[in-house]
């Protein structure tokens, strides 16, 4: 019996060590495989300078959006590092001028890398097609065509008494709630409001009740905020999402956009209506318009209308009021330059050339205000993290640096609008001066903007968002005084 327990213990011994050899090899094999991996990345881009460990792992560039701070080190790195720089194991990013034509120009067309999936919004578990967000140019081109000539400057203007009657309705209310009572309020807050009920008037002829409430009506804004919130690290390292947002056993909670949803039940309260036809003949809107062209076009997937309307209210509200409270601010951190375009609205205003409300041509024609909203624009652009291309078989040059086939390159615009090559030598400073200068440079600073992308890609909403800010911020400053407050939350005293 205990030569049988030893042949056994003796087996058993033999066989854990088999086990173990066997799992020592295998590790052995991964740990070469990850080491391989890692070196053969590193020497593709060894030539490019950088942070050290972010040539190691993505991770440190997603720990850098889930800061919040992103756009300010990708500034700060460039002025450290150059003009390219290498931001992760396959990624470049860029701040040089001339290359936006080389990385978004039209004849270049590269292609959109997986960044751009994280963005996508889901709806009911699936990815809800979007203008900006999709990889495929077939898609895109046939998304955009149809619609791109309602946001036409010309095709705007037809929307104008819409806009004109929110923004009388927003004026009345300040002046009714706020207005000679010496109280503080969050004017950003309700500069919001008007945006979106801009929004609501020219998408659905009706607008969203925010500023009739004075609050964030369905939760919309706050829902866009959470949703970026949450979206923007896992950009940076897209296969994340197939543990979260499209992991089928995740719970459902985590895959819906409440946006997208919102955008749904409006249209379907149109789709629904017993009189439909009637409605969209009758309504001056852009649900009428995106309505009518997919019944024009049978070909055109269901799914086209609420990503119409779910662009519409980034492009028409969200990143339009980051922009118009951007412009308010500095302005009210700055007092000459609040009181130079205090006094340019004023004498026009005297002279007859601007409306109560003032309209887009009336606005259009104070120069120092165009300075002040293009300056906030370069400031201030509401998507501050790089826009990502995949770089062709063949490589490219930037700067004088080859950036091989295959990688992932960008430029994040909050840095290519602080280069100094092209805005001067105080390019973090607010100074909308800078601006009256010849058309030629202002054509030249205006070419290294990417607040709204570049090339074929470039957002269709830019007319309508500039539309809605360079009238707004005439009106207001027409009609009041409004000054900058620092609250102290600690002491709770102004």
């Amino acid at each position: 019996m205990a030569a049988i327990r030893t042949m056994q213990l003796g087996q058993f011994l033999d066989s854990v060590d088999g086990r173990g050899c066997r799992l020592g090899v295998i590790t052995l094999i991964a740990v070469l495989v990850i080491s391989l991996t890692i070196t053969r990345s590193w020497l593709r881009l060894k030539h490019i300078p950088g942070p050290p460990m972010s040539a190691l792992t993505n991770w440190v560039r997603r720990s850098w959006v889930v800061t919040g701070d992103a756009h300010r080190i990708h500034t700060a790195l460039h002025r450290k590092y150059g003009t390219v720089v290498r931001i992760g194991p396959n990624v470049v990013m860029v701040s040089q001028p001339q290359a936006i034509d080389t990385i978004y120009g039209f004849k270049t067309r590269l292609e959109k890398s997986e960044f751009y999936d994280s963005i996508m919004p889901r709806i009911k578990g699936g990815k809800l097609p979007d203008i900006f967000a999709t990889r495929d140019e077939g898609i895109h081109r046939q998304m955009r065509k149809p619609v791109a000539r309602f946001f036409s400057v010309t095709n705007l203007t037809t929307f104008e008494p819409a806009m004109t009657s929110t923004m009388d309705r927003f004026l009345s209310r300040l002046n009714d709630t706020f207005a000679n009572r010496h109280e503080t309020f969050d004017l950003f807050r309700w500069i919001q409001f008007f945006m979106f009920d801009v929004l609501g008037e020219v998408t659905f002829s009706r607008d969203l009740g925010c500023i009739e409430k004075g609050e964030d009506v369905n939760g919309i804004m706050a829902n866009i905020w959470s949703y970026f919130g949450k979206v923007a690290a896992n950009t940076q390292m897209p296969w994340l999402d197939y543990l979260w947002r499209d992991n089928p056993l995740a719970p459902q909670s985590t895959k819906s956009n409440p946006l997208a949803e919102f955008a749904f039940a409006r249209i379907m309260e149109r789709v629904e209506s017993s009189d439909i036809d009637k409605q969209n003949a009758t309504h001056n809107d852009f649900l009428s318009c995106f309505l009518r062209e997919q019944a024009k076009d049978s070909t055109l997937p269901q799914l086209f209308v609420p990503t119409w309307v779910n662009s519409n209210i980034i492009a028409g509200a969200d990143t339009t009021s980051i922009l118009a409270s951007a412009t308010v601010y500095y302005l009210l951190k700055n007092p000459s330059s609040l009181a130079k375009l205090r006094e340019e609205i004023k004498e026009a205003a005297s002279h007859g050339r601007l409306s109560r409300c003032a309209t887009w041509k009336e606005s259009r024609e104070l120069p120092y205000l165009d300075a002040c909203v293009k300056e906030a624009t370069r400031l201030h652009p509401p998507f501050a993290l790089p826009f990502e291309r995949i770089v062709p078989k063949e490589g490219m040059q930037v700067d004088g640096f080859f950036i091989p086939g295959g990688t992932r390159v960008g430029i994040n615009p909050w840095a290519m609008q602080r280069e100094a090559s092209v805005f001067g030598a105080d390019p973090d400073a607010w100074r909308p001066e800078r601006w009256l200068c010849s058309e030629a440079n202002q054509q030249q600073m205006y070419n290294s903007f990417l607040t709204f992308g570049a090339g074929h890609r470039s957002c269709l909403g830019r007319h309508l968002a500039y539309f809605e800010i360079y009238k707004l911020v005439a009106s207001l400053l027409q009609h009041f005084e409004v000054s900058y407050r620092v609250y102290l939350e600690s002491s709770n005293r102004y």
